[in-house]
């Protein structure tokens, strides 16, 4: 797909434009970019989530959002950057909601299933999971979305592309993220749990 642009994945039929409800791809070029993107969207949607099931079904309906538009995510070849910022607002509004479901159980006298049996080592890692999580979901979507990326091995070129930031300013973003990121997690869960 290198040197390709979106264009060259658009259908040559020009009615697409009047009717909203066809896919501007063919299948092929559609088949392209899913097989191009999905295992990096996935993998970033599965350190957001901590479930892969989950965020296979989000990665799915990032994918589903891409080939029903009726017009063409960003046209200069920022396809990455538009799958990116889907997968992460999909994302985050998960562990919102899992957050708000969290609450409700708690207000309601039910405690969390956890699963039995299970070695120190395993629950303590999945805790901070769910900690990480919980203050992830409590932070400003832009923070928790670079901080993410950032996680899931992304450079800082790649931050920029993904998020529409101009490269100089992906540093200063990423430290005050990291920075808010801490304050949250102390407020949160005190000073003594290591990250």
């Amino acid at each position: 797909m290198e040197g390709a642009t979106l264009k060259s994945f658009v259908q040559p039929n020009a009615s697409w434009k009047e009717d909203v409800r066809n896919s501007v791809w063919d299948a092929e070029g559609f088949e392209c970019v899913y097989h191009e993107y999905f295992p990096r969207i996935m993998a970033a949607l599965v350190r957001l989530l901590g479930d892969a099931g989950r965020a296979e079904e989000i990665a799915n309906e990032v994918f589903f959002r891409l080939y029903r538009q009726p017009q063409l995510p960003r046209p200069d070849g920022n396809l990455g950057g538009w799958l990116y910022r889907a997968a992460m607002n999909l994302g985050i509004d998960c562990l919102r909601a899992r957050a708000r479901q969290e609450r409700y159980d708690a207000a309601m006298a039910r405690e969390p299933v956890q699963s039995a049996g299970s070695p120190l080592d395993s629950l303590l890692r999945k805790e901070q999971a769910r900690q990480v999580r919980a203050v992830l979901a409590r932070m400003k979507p832009a923070q928790a979305r670079i901080l993410m990326l950032r996680s899931s091995g992304l450079a800082y070129k790649e931050l920029a592309a993904a998020l529409g930031l101009r490269l100089g300013s992906v540093g200063t973003m990423l430290s005050r993220a990291e920075a808010c990121f801490q304050k949250r997690y102390r407020q949160m869960f005190g000073c003594g749990g290591e990250l």
